[in-house]
Order: structure tokens, then C-alpha cells, then sequence
């Protein structure tokens, strides 16, 4: 399989490994706990486990695009915010 047309370096890779992993963990945690607990949080409207992971996945990635903008290519202190943001997701909203 010819997979030139992307740029397939470590970086790139353990970026999707990640997303795929999380998507995984996701189906397996749905599996063993059925309804994805829905919940009213701060934004004062029902979501589920998969409605906060795709919150916290968009929201990390504004983070890095701000952080590249703002500070630099040195994104280990986004991945740090973008944790803590996601941690934050889940809990509150």
C-alpha cells in the first residue's frame, strides 16, 4: 500500500495511534456500560461520554493551533493544557 501522499512521520503517527486508541477505548467502555451516562452540566444541555471526548478533541486542537500561533513549535506544555482541559471537560460539562 502506497502511502506517500502524507507525510507519515513519528509525530503524525502517534497523533492518529491516539485518536484510534481513544475511539477504541470509547467502544469498549460503551460496551461494558451501556447509555454513555448523559448528564446536564455548565452548558446546560444533556451530553454523553462521546458528545464530551469530541468537545475535549476539538477543544485540544484549538489549543495547539493557538499555542503554534502564540508561543511555538514546542507543543509538550499544550499537551499538558489540552490534558487538563479534557480532564475539565469531563468533569464539569
Amino acid at each position: 500500500m502506497d502511502l506517500s501522499w502524507m507525510a507519515w512521520t513519528v509525530p503524525t503517527f502517534l497523533f492518529w495511534a491516539c485518536i484510534i486508541g481513544l475511539l477504541i477505548g470509547m467502544g469498549v467502555w460503551e460496551y461494558f456500560s451501556p447509555g454513555g451516562n448523559p448528564r446536564v452540566g455548565i452548558l446546560h444541555f444533556e451530553t454523553t461520554r462521546g458528545d464530551r471526548l469530541f468537545i475535549s478533541l476539538l477543544g485540544s486542537a484549538f489549543i495547539h493551533l493557538a499555542w503554534l500561533g502564540l508561543v511555538g513549535p514546542n507543543l509538550w506544555w499544550a499537551l499538558g493544557v489540552s490534558l487538563i482541559y479534557a480532564i475539565g471537560v469531563f468533569r464539569t460539562v
